[in-house]
């Protein structure tokens, strides 16, 4: 049976509270301290509860990922500036009946506090970022597993080809009525309409594919898109690639153009879709925009389940390292996908 991921972490906060820390004091010097002065015991006590639950809730691990490498140090300073201070305590003098002994004992006593402080804040700090680390490799392997449980079912389809059978028929038939109607651009609709399924099924296996076929591909549905929509349609695309061999993920992308043209285009009303596809510098930036054209409500009944999949499958592949930001205002839903691909 598998511990989920917060009572994991529950776990750990409570062997650390109820048995790490209290055989700390126990077994170490900290329990004579008491005797010299309660209050030092408790601000001692105090201290290195606040260290393990102020670095736990810290997230190392992420904040490594995101290069935030200055709240670690800030934080860093707080904690160890905080123990110096501590081990400066002003405590009682040791009473000797001979005073050379009193001082002696007194800074013995003041060097063992000192030393006693900086190992048990080694102690805490080391089994925080331990459980830190733990925690975030727990999360990965839970999330990794969730993905290869849906793909077991068959939803990894879903995420990697996001073509509705409503955009299927809708394009066979504006082929048949091409056909039917000798149109001059019916060989080329049947050649974008086969690549996009050769396409489809020759790289739902890949784990990686060249941007530049990414790309094909998208536009190929696009163009093909444009077959069975008129005027009252407005789609303007914006390319800007540095390096089109650059390696992503299958089908990544299309939910996000294929939801675009789902919700916001009409053959009856003035609508607009907005597509921008920037990559520069290994970092790739997707932004759509169009016009709701299908009831709010409806929309955000139909569209979760196609974008929560991208979402789960955007975490698995580049954890830490992307956002996506979707909001719908003013009669327009904007996507806006960001991803490190190096």
């Amino acid at each position: 049976m598998k511990i989920p991921e917060n009572k994991t972490a529950l776990i750990f906060d409570l062997f650390f509270c109820l048995i790490f820390m209290p055989l700390l004091i126990f077994l170490g010097p900290v329990h004579y301290w008491v005797k010299d002065s309660p209050v030092f015991f408790c601000l001692a006590c105090v201290f290195l509860y606040a260290c393990y639950f102020v670095i736990k809730r810290m997230d190392v691990p992420a904040l490594l990922i995101g290069r935030r490498y200055r709240r670690i140090a800030l934080v860093s300073f707080v904690i160890i500036g905080v123990n110096l201070a501590l081990t400066y305590y002003p405590l009682p003098d040791v009473d000797f009946i001979t005073p050379a002994m009193s001082e002696y004992q007194t800074n013995m006593r003041n060097y063992s506090i000192t030393i006693g402080m900086w190992l048990m804040l080694s102690l805490v700090v080391a089994y925080s970022l331990t459980v830190s680390f733990v925690l975030e490799l727990y999360e990965h392997i839970l999330l990794k597993e969730k993905i290869e449980n849906q793909r077991d079912k068959a939803q990894l389809a879903m995420f990697k080809a996001q073509i509705s059978p409503h955009f299927l028929f809708n394009t066979l038939n504006s082929l048949y009525s091409l056909v039917i109607g000798t149109s001059e651009k019916a060989e080329d609709a049947f050649i974008k309409f086969t690549e996009i399924l050769k396409y489809t099924y020759v790289t739902i296996d890949n784990e990686y594919v060249a941007l530049r076929d990414e790309l094909t591909y998208i536009q190929n549905y696009i163009d093909l898109q444009m077959l069975r929509l008129n005027e009252h349609t407005k789609v303007r695309c914006d390319y800007r690639i540095d390096d089109d061999g650059i390696e992503i993920p299958p089908m990544i992308l299309l939910t996000f153009v294929e939801n675009a043209f789902k919700y916001g285009s009409s053959t009856s009303a003035d609508c607009n879709i907005y597509i921008s596809l920037v990559v520069r510098n290994g970092e790739l930036e997707l932004v759509t925009r169009n016009c709701v054209m299908r009831h709010a409500d409806m929309f955000r009944k139909e569209m979760p389940a196609g974008m929560q999949n991208c979402r789960a499958r955007l975490a698995a592949l580049y954890p830490g390292s992307h956002s996506l930001v979707t909001e719908e205002r003013d009669g327009n839903f904007m996507v806006n996908l960001n991803i490190k691909l190096g």
